[in-house]
């Protein structure tokens, strides 16, 4: 696509780059489009925010937040989200109006909103940005290199119920505990929406980390099977490059979520778990989740979420399931947690299943 002869704005240097657009080289930055209707997932558009709403801040490739104001200049990505407690939104924009989907620097129009969102924060995009060559500037050209899982690494899955089940507070629990357990660890999370919140959940673990968007995806949501899987290999592969006999992967949103569905019924993620654990909100988030899984042939070796945080609903839990319940204590305890992960671990000459 050629530029619409639009030469950058001097006001381009005074933009706020958001957290999706943290590997990109501005230096590439040559020209912008007025061409909206062909934008993709992934595109950098320079923004105007005009009404502020649901988001009030930006999250920056600084990792820190910045407060909105009417007329601030921000660098996103156009992108699809998916957050039942939130948006769902589709990667369109027009220079009349955009939305806000996600503060880590999404930019769309939203389809269906949780009843407790305000409307979404309203932007007025600028213009695409593009190269010398006129070629519109996608994140993808940014990600890693592509690279192959290799077989000696330990994978293990966490999946949930719903947002906010304490899938994230689980996984990087779980990598803590076998870090302090002696092991080389790093994080991966690999479907989701561009944010810092959950990358520096990781980091505030000390935890290396790695997600989406280091292999050239600012969202995942309406992404082929095969671009995820794809983008799982890179991360463990990268991990792995860096030292990492364990890498803990997060899978984002719940179990009915379409990309996650897909996962879980038959694809290269599911077949390189060598555990899986599960973050449940509640008792019969639970016991639904673990039977759903059951449904795909799967078992995970532990629950954990927000479920633990009360003794009364682990007990009507595991009395249904039969699945051991994992407090966030427990998971960051090196001794018990080497105990639960063992058997999981990639050994050479003794394979390990994660099927029910």
């Amino acid at each position: 696509m050629q530029p619409s002869n639009l030469d950058l704005p001097p006001m381009l240097s005074t933009a706020h780059w958001t957290f999706t657009t943290r590997r990109v080289d501005r230096d590439d930055v040559a020209a912008m489009s007025t061409q909206f209707d062909a934008a993709r997932s992934g595109d950098l558009v320079l923004c105007e925010v005009t009404h502020i709403h649901q988001h009030k801040r930006l999250q920056l490739t600084s990792k820190r937040y910045k407060k909105s104001y009417v007329g601030d200049l921000f660098v996103a990505c156009v992108g699809d989200r998916y957050a039942p407690d939130q948006f769902q939104g589709r990667a369109e924009i027009s220079a009349e109006c955009g939305h806000l989907l996600a503060g880590g620097g999404v930019v769309g129009t939203v389809e269906h909103a949780h009843q407790r969102m305000s409307p979404p924060t309203q932007v007025r995009p600028l213009g695409l940005l593009a190269d010398s060559s006129g070629a519109i500037i996608n994140v993808e050209r940014y990600g890693l290199p592509q690279r192959s899982a290799p077989e000696g690494v330990t994978v293990i899955g966490v999946f949930g119920a719903s947002m906010n089940a304490g899938k994230t507070t689980a996984a990087a629990s779980l990598a803590y505990g076998l870090q302090r357990a002696g092991h080389a660890v790093a994080g991966a999370k690999v479907t989701g929406t561009g944010s810092f919140g959950d990358f520096l959940a990781y980091e505030d673990a000390g935890i290396a980390t790695f997600d989406f968007t280091d292999a050239g995806l600012a969202s995942t949501y309406r992404v082929p099977l095969s671009r995820i899987e794809q983008s799982f290999e890179t991360l463990i592969g990268e991990a792995a490059m860096q030292g990492a006999d364990i890498v803990v992967v997060e899978i984002a949103d719940g179990v009915f979520q379409r990309e996650t569905a897909a996962i879980l019924a038959s694809s290269k993620i599911r077949d390189r778990l060598d555990g899986l654990m599960f973050a449940a909100p509640d008792a019969l988030g639970s016991v639904g989740g673990v039977q759903i899984l059951q449904g795909y042939g799967l078992r995970p070796f532990a629950v954990s979420g927000m479920v633990t945080r009360s003794p009364l609903a682990v007990q009507e839990a595991v009395s249904a399931v039969g699945v051991p319940h994992v407090t966030r204590e427990q998971l960051c305890d090196p001794v018990e947690i080497a105990m639960r992960v063992a058997p999981l671990l990639r050994i050479p000459g003794r394979s390990t299943r994660i099927a029910a």
